[in-house]
């Protein structure tokens, strides 16, 4: 197709791709890359998109005169913003601006998630993978071992003045379940007790209804002192598994149980010693590329770097002539003529939108560190008949680093067989509700202190560095996603900055899906194609 001005559409669909239909449709990407917030970037790509970033950190405010002034659009996610990459000297302990060392390796060996995600194995993400029948060109790889940092008790007190002074420490496997309560040497038996009894409550929901009634609006950390009377090392470790950014002291308890119900439930759906997986490959950008090209074989059209600069309602009431019910103009003075138009908040200039005070919320801080080291000791088989895990958690609680109201910071490593890094490294996501330098500050600090935990002759360096803040656009302990459906036009609220995919995405996309076709089932169910039509996916 030469030009896509002047034709016709049953939906455009504006931002990442949503699946195979039977309607005519047109996907177009602002961004010259798959996935959005979501995408997998090689370090080319990095250094690209951190430009960007930096040219156009007032593109919040652009925004506002998208519609009808398609010469002031910017490419680019306005939720980002003080990026930098920071390379090490071959002088240099410590990530500064200066040459590579030598071990880096070429661009495109590296595949960098913006957003990196876990798919619990009890999510509904994966039986809907199943039903398209794009999980075939989807490959998922085990995450293994949870792990908290803990300062040794000799110089914890040293921690209260200053993040900044060195202290050791090492790093503890979070118990996955039962047997790994009764196994840990380092449980008192007193302790054991009312950890099970936690454990219990977590195994029944029927259960934890009017324990979250009487409870639910309360902090997780002052319930699990009454309740159950948990040290705060135990504390800790629970809370590290509901992922949450805020610290134990704010996080509710309407919100930790049933994350952690979630957590464990997971374990063993798909195999022993995991409940959770990761895409290989880039992650959740590579869910996105896979369903674009599964589009594209289904029929239909996907446009990079084309934009929606304005939506016009054709007022079909007032036409004695039948005319599709929008006309959209895209970047570039395109205009196409659509019965719906699909997209979310950020970037999609509609009167249409979800309402959320994102001037309120937070931006959180993120780094992507490329080490020199396989980091084997976090990757240990969990269970006899375990698949070999490519991902660990490691998780530095509340006051372990700066104060006892300090946000906790979560390390999502990633090993090289993820295919993000080459073999003999491993890719730390590291992401904290810190904001601004005291946040990019806590995250070095951080991976130095997780670094100092391995054995001298063992110990890692960084390779390469990614920092960057994304702004947080959903209240945490509040539902993450919502629809907007209004004359045609459907608004989706913007990608969540949850560690783990959150599951009401899918129900805002069927609730979509359901009014654009005009069908109650069959979402996300498709036939066999035939054999070869993915030949092309493949090469």
């Amino acid at each position: 197709m030469d030009t896509l001005d002047g034709t016709e559409w049953d939906v455009v669909i504006s931002g990442r791709a949503l699946s195979r239909s039977g309607k005519k449709v047109l996907h177009v990407d602002r961004n010259n890359y798959y996935g959005g917030t979501d995408a997998a970037l090689s370090l080319q790509d990095a250094e690209g998109w951190v430009r960007i970033v930096n040219e156009e950190n007032n593109v919040s405010d652009k925004n506002q005169n998208w519609q009808g002034d398609r010469k002031s659009h910017k490419a680019l996610p306005a939720i980002f913003q003080n990026a930098t990459i920071l390379i090490p000297t071959k002088e240099s302990s410590t990530p500064t601006i200066g040459a590579p060392i030598a071990e880096l390796g070429y661009s495109r060996a590296y595949s960098l998630a913006l957003s990196p995600q876990l798919i619990y194995t009890r999510s509904s993400l994966l039986p809907i993978l199943v039903s398209s029948k794009v999980y075939r060109q989807l490959e998922f790889l085990a995450v293994g071992s949870w792990w908290l940092y803990e300062t040794d008790k000799k110089h914890e007190n040293s921690t209260t003045s200053s993040a900044k002074v060195e202290t050791s420490g090492r790093l503890k496997k979070i118990p996955g379940g039962r047997e790994d309560v009764f196994a840990d040497k380092t449980i008192d038996l007193k302790s054991k007790r009312a950890l099970m009894k936690f454990l219990r409550l977590a195994a029944d929901t029927d259960a934890q209804q009017p324990v979250l009634e009487e409870w639910g609006h309360c902090a997780f950390k002052d319930f699990l002192t009454s309740q159950f009377s948990l040290s705060l090392e135990l504390q800790s470790a629970l809370h590290a598994l509901t992922l949450s950014l805020q610290p134990p002291t704010v996080t509710k308890t309407s919100y930790a149980l049933p994350r952690i119900t979630r957590h464990l439930s997971s374990i063993g759906v798909f195999g022993p010693g995991f409940g959770s997986v990761i895409p290989k490959w880039g992650g959740m950008a590579e869910l996105a590329q896979v369903a674009c090209r599964a589009g594209a074989v289904g029929g239909g059209i996907y446009v990079l770097g084309k934009a929606v600069d304005d939506v016009c309602n054709n007022n079909q009431a007032l036409n004695k002539v039948k005319q599709p019910k929008l006309t959209v103009g895209l970047h570039g003075r395109d205009t196409v003529t659509s019965e719906w138009i699909a997209g979310s908040g950020n970037g999609f200039p509609t009167q249409s939108s979800v309402a959320t005070d994102h001037e309120s919320l937070p931006y959180i801080s993120r780094s992507i560190t490329i080490v020199s080291s396989p980091l084997s000791e976090l990757f240990p088989l969990t269970a006899e008949g375990a698949p070999p895990p490519a991902g660990a958690i490691v998780v530095f609680p509340t006051g372990s680093i700066k104060n006892a109201s300090s946000p906790p910071i979560y390390l999502i490593v990633h090993s090289s067989d993820t295919g993000e890094c080459p073999t003999g490294q491993c890719v730390i996501y590291a992401s904290t509700l810190e904001s601004g330098s005291d946040g990019f500050e806590l995250l070095d600090i951080a991976i130095h202190k997780f670094f100092m935990t391995f054995a001298e002759e063992k110990r890692p360096s960084t390779l390469w560095r990614l920092q960057y803040s994304q702004h947080q656009l959903h209240q945490e302990h509040e539902s993450q996603t919502e629809v907007n459906i209004n004359d045609g036009v459907v608004t989706f609220t913007d990608s969540s900055t949850d560690l783990a995919f959150d599951d009401s995405i899918l129900a805002t996309v069927r609730e979509a899906w359901t009014e654009i076709s005009g069908n109650t089932e069959g979402f996300m169910q498709f036939e066999d194609r035939e054999i070869g039509a993915y030949d092309d996916e493949d090469a």
